[in-house]
């Protein structure tokens, strides 16, 4: 999971400022910026991957193939709050690809996407405040 350090404090100071409307502008550009990481994740999965008899696994550090689909289709964006969003993968062997086992390497796909996406997601944000703000 990526935290956003001071996102609490952030919130506070958005819902004090800008009322409802800054912070359904703002929680629509944090939903959205999930929704970049989730199809981002997703991605990396399917691009290339090979289903079925012929499936290759993918190398370790990369991210996993898909194979069945489960893993792909099971990443969600759930705006848990005005100002809250959370980006999961459901799958039940999820945080073993994510983060390896003692028999197996670590095939990223979540961090790796939510770390390409930041930048991106921090000016989507940056962005609906400023809009607020000018209201």
């Amino acid at each position: 999971m990526v935290r956003i350090v001071g996102a609490a404090k952030a919130s506070q100071r958005i819902r004090s400022l800008g009322g409802p409307d800054a912070v359904r502008l703002v929680g629509a550009a944090l939903f959205t910026g999930g929704e970049r990481i989730t199809t981002d994740a997703q991605i990396s999965i399917t691009r290339g991957s090979i289903s079925g008899k012929n499936h290759v696994p993918s190398a370790p550090g990369d991210a996993p193939n898909n194979d069945t689909g489960v893993l792909a289709n099971n990443i969600e964006t759930v705006q848990t709050g005005p100002l809250k969003v959370t980006v999961s993968s459901n799958a039940p062997y999820s945080i073993e690809l994510e983060n390896g086992t003692s028999k197996m390497a670590a095939r990223p796909f979540m961090r790796p996407a939510a770390i390409r996406n930041r930048d991106a997601v921090t000016e989507l944000v940056r962005r609906a405040v400023n809009k607020a703000l000018r209201r």
